[in-house]
């Protein structure tokens, strides 16, 4: 079992950063990926992110690429997404999610552990 919390949500102004945090226990990370999805009431579940344990393999979403980094601290046992330039369409709960094959999938059927969640509002 691996039990995942995230943090570094908030209302922040379009142009602005955030850094989201995933901390997992139970676990080590090691030789799992992590994916980073979000959600907007009324709407499906999307891939953001998502990254293999070392790094080697790291996949975004179309309307992300190039303002979200998503990496590991693996002797934190912790991922990361840092956010910049935010937009509004960027506002969501965002989650965290673990693969155990390691892959880097964008496929939410290929997570099994999932975070609670954390909200991000971005304001003009």
């Amino acid at each position: 079992q691996v039990q995942l919390v995230e943090s570094g949500g908030g209302l922040v102004q379009t142009g602005s950063s955030l850094k989201l945090s995933c901390a997992a226990s139970g676990r080590s990370l090691r030789n799992f990926a992590l994916g980073w999805f979000r959600q907007v009431p009324g709407k499906e579940r999307e891939s953001v992110a998502a990254v293999a344990w070392d790094g080697e393999a790291t996949v975004y979403s179309d309307s992300v690429k190039g303002r979200f980094y998503a990496f590991m601290d693996n002797a934190m046992n912790t991922g990361y997404l840092d956010m910049n330039s935010l937009k509004r369409e960027d506002t969501a709960v965002y989650y965290c999610a673990v693969e155990e094959l390691g892959s880097a999938s964008r496929a939410e059927t290929a997570y099994t552990y999932w975070g609670q969640g954390t909200q991000v509002t971005v304001s003009s």
